[in-house]
């Protein structure tokens, strides 16, 4: 089931291969449908997946290895535990919501669009499920080409220089970690499975690298994730991909490719070598909350409703990077917050760019200036910008309070001043996206050309209602996604607790 769910978009994106090439019907239709299924088999893992079940001996759930170069010690291997399965879920949700939200605004080249938003759903669901680290870099690098091309081809204004900029910071992360990759393998010496994430984790427990060489290691790791996620100084690659990006490219940049960065550090970085993120993650911590308070503050002077949510996206990783380093404290509060954070910012601000891609489809604009007073033109478009603006910034009852909240209480055991400079971060997120919906809907209408604005079509409800649900189930039945995740973060704990010498 876990390897069809995987590779069930790169089969349908070499369907559309055999699609004619006019018939932009057929491709959506064909994507579309392939799409949902892929959904529909990651619905069935979330319901068959066993709360506290054994599993392997780290908790991992429908585990699949095959070998794959025997010669190296690489095999095919996935699985998922509490950790990774509402990543796979979030994946398979924003994929067919991407592929509806460019129905009419992607109208040259559609069948390739489609080719690499599917490829780069199969990549980005591999990085979340590999057991593998050749694997999980292969993955790793498959999802790199698509979004490129998203950038490049389908992007808008300066999309060439976007596109290439987000190429180097990744690719660059990417080649450092390759290469602390291979001084583990040489380290640990080759085995029948010498690359197996599990079997990593035991043979560098038993066998740890230590002193510079595990500093630098850590590192190299921590750089290729940094940027990923991003985790600033590390971030200036995101405002310009996601203002140059088409509204689909935008919303998985967002929903889903953000998070690779995070769980590579759950996953790989800090597992691999705990004494060095032990002793680095003061520093990183550090940089969470610049990067928190930095990006919230960026907001308050964009004139770009894009450029604004990317740097709000700055800050809201920035949270979720400083409740993973709370476990240095003993606290499993910040991580499970951290993970649920991850899923919530997805939604949310998924939902908040899919609605910013609606506006520029009707007047083809994202300037803030440029609107103004609509709201009692376009309703349904103003209630469903009010819930998801509220759920962006932590209200009760709604998705992002929960993980928030965690979050910082953690923050506050670990440190006042990074309670307080976090709690900071929540009052300015609250303050710019309140003021970005007045400037937007309340007041005089400011533009005649906004009088004659549309409201939500069905296929936009279609997309941006079940998004709606899941911001205020979320909130609600928290506890759901909680009694999932503790135990694999439990198992996860007990892999990076150094002993005190």
């Amino acid at each position: 089931m876990l390897t069809i769910t995987v590779f069930l978009p790169a089969a349908t994106a070499l369907l559309l291969l055999l699609a004619p090439r006019d018939n932009a019907r057929v491709v959506r239709t064909t994507a579309l449908f392939g799409s949902l299924v892929t959904l529909g088999f990651s619905l069935a893992l979330l319901s068959s997946f066993q709360i506290g079940a054994a599993g392997d001996e780290f908790g991992f759930q429908f585990v699949e290895e095959h070998d794959w170069i025997p010669s190296l010690g690489v095999r095919y291997a996935v699985g998922i535990d509490g950790i990774s399965l509402f990543l796979v879920v979030l994946s398979a949700v924003i994929t067919p919501i991407a592929i509806l939200s460019s129905w009419k605004s992607v109208s040259r080249r559609v069948r390739e669009f489609h080719v690499a938003l599917l490829l780069l759903e199969c990549g980005t669901l591999g990085v979340f499920v590999s057991l593998d680290i050749v694997l999980f870099y292969v993955f790793w690098e498959v999802m790199l080409i698509p979004m490129y091309l998203i950038i490049g081809v389908w992007g808008s204004g300066d999309r060439i220089r976007a596109a290439v900029k987000f190429f180097i910071y990744t690719m660059a992360g990417s080649l450092l970690m390759f290469l602390a990759i291979l001084y583990v393998y040489w380290h640990l010496g080759s085995s029948d499975a010498a690359f197996d994430i599990r079997q990593m984790w035991i043979g560098l427990g038993e066998r740890p690298i230590t002193g510079t060489a595990g500093t630098v290691c850590f590192l190299a790791f921590a750089l290729a994730f940094a940027i990923k996620v991003p985790l600033f100084p590390f971030h200036t690659w995101l405002p310009d991909a996601h203002t140059e990006a088409p509204t689909a490219g935008s919303v998985v940049l967002a929903a889903v490719l953000l998070k690779m960065g995070t769980y590579g550090f759950i996953r790989l970085a800090i597992p691999f070598f705990p004494e060095a993120a032990l002793e680095l993650a003061p520093w990183l911590s550090a940089l969470a909350i610049v990067g928190i308070v930095f990006g919230a503050l960026m907001c308050f002077v964009q004139d770009d409703m894009k450029k604004l949510i990317a740097y709000s996206s700055v800050s809201h990783m920035g949270f979720v990077m400083l409740g993973l380093f709370a476990y240095t404290s003993g606290d499993r509060v910040g991580v499970t917050g951290s993970v649920l954070q991850m899923v919530n910012h997805g939604i949310s601000t998924g939902a908040l760019f899919l609605l910013i891609g609606a506006v520029y489809e009707r007047r083809h604009t994202r300037k803030i200036a440029d609107y103004g007073g609509i709201a009692p033109i376009v309703p349904k478009f103003a209630i469903i910008f009010f819930i998801t603006t509220l759920s962006s910034i932590g209200l009760p009852f709604l998705n992002g309070f929960v993980g928030e909240f965690l979050i910082l209480q953690s923050a506050f055991r670990q440190s006042v001043a990074y309670a307080g400079f976090a709690g900071s971060g929540v009052v300015l997120g609250a303050v710019y996206m309140l003021v970005l919906y007045r400037r937007i809907f309340l007041g005089p209408i400011s533009r005649d050309e906004n009088r004659k604005l549309t409201d939500l079509d069905g296929r936009e409800l279609a997309f941006l209602v079940p998004l709606v649900a899941l911001m205020v189930l979320l909130g609600l039945f928290s506890p759901w996604l909680t009694e999932r995740v503790q135990p694999s973060v439990e198992t996860w704990f007990r892999m990076v607790t150094v002993a005190p010498s």
